[in-house]
């Protein structure tokens, strides 16, 4: 073999063997980080394997007695319907330990949001001059900077998390949780099905409101993981339409097989199945120069606030004219 054929040879070789690294690198460290990716893109929405590695991850610091309710000799997250068994209930220390899961979880959810609107997703936002207190924080909120106290023009849209278990789950004999019924089949009341929780909601929502006019421009927007009850089905839609909360949001997208509400028909309460359906909703709603805005007055009294604000040569500083004067 000619010194020119082995050199091409060799050249060939190394060049061949670099192929080869690269393929390696890309099979062993690439793809399957790709592969990550594609799972939680679609996958990332609220689903019976959440509510597993939370229960996975918080027997590692936390007794089966503090996280699931024993019922005839066994673990259960909630007590099953069949059973009639009395005064059963979930243990209180499992609360606080899902609230703080579900929050982390939601701003990892949102975060990306968050970003493409250059602001950044935070967790226990305090602002006193709107009623968010070190007691009451906001769950989640975007923020201009990345801060825990944040004064109200840095605040652009606020979260209220309602959150939990909504299925059952049973502590099996080999040391395993596992799925044992959707939420028709235990007596819980979780997430947004739960009167309380939702008047809690509510409540906050309007301290937010009537606290400070600075408060009066941010968007309040209700996140949960089941459907509503029938009974709040046209207050959720005037909520929505007085302004007091944007929307109440169900993340969970298929949270039993039977039929359930899904959405109101003012749009009031919605579940939402994918990240995109929830990027689309809140980009709209940043970028909405919007106010909220109550008051009672006579007929008269309007009328003279509408007259006077219609001298303005926009509509934009019509809208803006009338909520000053409403506000004098």
């Amino acid at each position: 073999m000619h010194g020119r054929d082995l050199s091409s040879l060799v050249g060939n070789l190394r060049a061949f063997e670099a192929w080869m690294r690269t393929v390696h690198v890309f099979c062993v460290l690439i793809y399957p980080l790709l592969m990550i990716g594609l799972r939680i893109n679609f996958s990332c929405m609220w689903s019976i394997k959440d509510e597993l590695a939370f229960f996975n991850d918080a027997i590692r610091i936390s007794s089966i007695e503090s996280l699931m309710t024993r019922v005839c000799g066994r673990y259960y997250a909630f007590q099953p319907k069949n059973d009639s068994t009395k005064h059963v209930s979930v243990p209180n220390s499992r609360n606080a330990l899902i609230g703080t899961k579900t929050e982390k979880w939601c701003k990892e959810l949102l975060s990306q949001i968050a970003r493409d609107n250059n602001l950044h997703a935070v967790n226990g936002v305090i602002c006193e001059e709107i009623g968010l207190s070190r007691m009451s924080p906001a769950d989640l909120a975007f923020c201009t900077s990345e801060a825990s106290i944040q004064r109200p023009e840095n605040i652009k849209l606020i979260f209220e998390i309602k959150m939990g278990i909504v299925n059952n789950y049973l502590y099996d004999d080999d040391f395993n949780f596992k799925f044992c019924g959707d939420y028709n089949t235990h007596k819980g009341t979780p997430s947004l099905l739960r009167s309380d929780s939702m008047l809690k909601a509510i409540g906050k929502s309007i301290n937010l409101r009537v606290d400070s006019s600075k408060g009066k421009r941010i968007p309040i927007v209700i996140l949960g993981n089941s459907p509503i009850a029938s009974s709040y089905v046209k207050k959720v839609d005037c909520l929505k339409k007085s302004g007091v909360i944007q929307k109440f949001i169900s993340l969970y997208p298929n949270p039993t097989e039977r039929d359930f509400i899904s959405s109101t028909p003012d749009k009031g309460f919605e579940t939402y199945d994918s990240p995109s359906k929830i990027e689309k909703y809140l980009s709209r709603l940043l970028n909405s120069e919007m106010n909220y805005f109550s008051t009672m007055m006579s007929n008269r009294d309007l009328g003279h606030i509408i007259s006077m604000a219609s001298t303005e040569s926009t509509d934009e500083l019509k809208g803006q004219r009338f909520i000053e004067l409403l506000n004098l």
